[in-house]
């Protein structure tokens, strides 16, 4: 097949988890023979920007998103006008070549995009977070999970103390962005990474039509996982690893305030990733037993979880699909986190039973991984294949683009 994957995440010299499975999906595609193109941002693009992404086959610049922010922050309220603006200007972009290709993918930030694309083009969308519904991508407000069903409330997460006009802008601007991106959904085909995403979808907007949608859990390359995993010597008891964007909502605070005191005096948390909150955290928590690597190569974020004792994924937020997690199962690793989100969904690829151990708390957490900490760490040897591989998931995809 000749395939257009789309994404306004690429290209990049830091590229996030969404960016990192267009590529993974794309290079997997190209192995078994199908024409792959990846269309990103034209402002971001540069002669060596495939390589710079780790992609094995050609990038186009497509479209540019230079000033963003149309002041909304400046002014308090969501511009109903925004979103749907740069959703045509993505959907223009890629019907200037969409004839070229079998199948349009587009993995991205806008799911009203569909809305302006002719049902003609065989437009396949994948929702990897909970921007279905929610303008900043993830119900999470004020250091709690979102519930609100109140489209004016949403105001609250532009503006500290939004007046009533505020309310009633931003209330316009949530409305619109559900009904398009429900018109989208009817429309096209639509790949959500759990079916959390799809029931917290049908919450908001009860009345959708997803007779089109499917649920494809999100995937990794375990190959290369494999090719980096440690021998049962190498593994060091005590060492307790997180991963991820140290930022609201992943939960790094609320953890590292929990286990203090708690730690036995052979651990050790060592925290890989960056993030706007890792300055404070790092001036508050780190020690002789917590220590911050930053940002850190794939091959080594590898290396280093797979040499631990038991890795700890502490979102507070309602997790899609959480790689990390995936990463940690495939791995053989113990994996500790919250019962939140489409994380449950992932026990079914355990290795092992208690492999992945769900809290409903964060004092639970913590004194779960007391208890794994107190005994030896669990090496298993590691099978020829991981169901949640890109091969395994390939298929699929391959069959609802033919739909």
């Amino acid at each position: 097949m000749k395939i257009l994957m789309v994404s306004e995440d690429l290209p990049g010299t830091q590229i996030g988890g969404l960016g990192k499975h267009v590529v993974t999906l794309s290079n997997a595609l190209l192995e078994q023979g199908h024409e792959v193109d990846i269309m990103g941002r034209s402002d971001r693009f540069h002669a060596d920007s495939a390589s710079e992404i780790g992609f094995r086959g050609r990038l186009l610049p497509g479209f540019g998103f230079e000033r963003p922010g149309w002041k909304e922050s400046q002014l308090g309220f969501f511009n109903p006008l925004k979103r749907p603006w740069f959703a045509r200007r993505v959907a223009r972009a890629l019907l200037r070549v969409a004839g070229k290709y079998d199948v349009v993918h587009y993995h991205g930030h806008l799911p009203m995009a569909g809305r302006y694309v002719p049902e003609g083009v065989n437009f396949v969308q994948s929702r990897h977070d909970q921007g279905s519904e929610c303008v900043i991508h993830l119900r999470f407000k004020q250091e709690h999970v979102c519930e609100t069903r109140d489209v004016r409330d949403c105001a609250a997460c532009i503006h500290p103390a939004p007046n009533g006009l505020r309310r009633t802008v931003s209330g316009l601007a949530v409305r619109r962005y559900r009904s398009e991106t429900a018109e989208s959904f009817a429309r096209h085909k639509t790949v959500f990474v759990s079916d959390f995403l799809r029931r917290a979808f049908l919450r908001a907007v009860p009345d959708a039509d997803l007779s089109r949608a499917r649920v494809i859990h999100n995937f990794i390359r375990y190959s290369h996982l494999r090719e980096h995993a440690a021998a049962p010597h190498e593994v060091r008891a005590g060492e307790v690893m997180l991963v991820g964007r140290i930022d609201s909502g992943k939960g790094f605070g609320e953890f590292l305030a929990q286990v203090q005191g708690w730690l036995p005096p052979h651990a050790r948390v060592t925290i890989i990733g960056d993030g706007p909150l890792r300055p404070t955290l790092e001036a508050k928590y780190a020690g002789p037993q917590v220590r911050f690597l930053g940002w850190q190569p794939y091959d080594e974020v590898i290396r280093q979880s797979a040499r631990s004792h038991v890795l700890v994924v502490p979102s507070v937020c309602e997790e899609a699909c959480s790689t990390t997690v995936l990463e940690a199962l495939a791995l053989g690793k113990q994996c500790l986190a919250l019962a939140r989100g489409g994380t449950p969904e992932l026990a079914a690829y355990q290795y092992y039973d208690g492999q992945l151990r769900l809290a409903e708390t964060m004092p639970r957490l913590v004194e779960r991984l007391v208890e794994l900490l107190g005994r030896a760490p669990v090496t298993v040897p590691l099978p020829a294949s991981f169901p949640m591989d890109v091969s395994s998931a390939i298929p699929r995809i391959l069959d609802f683009y033919a739909e």
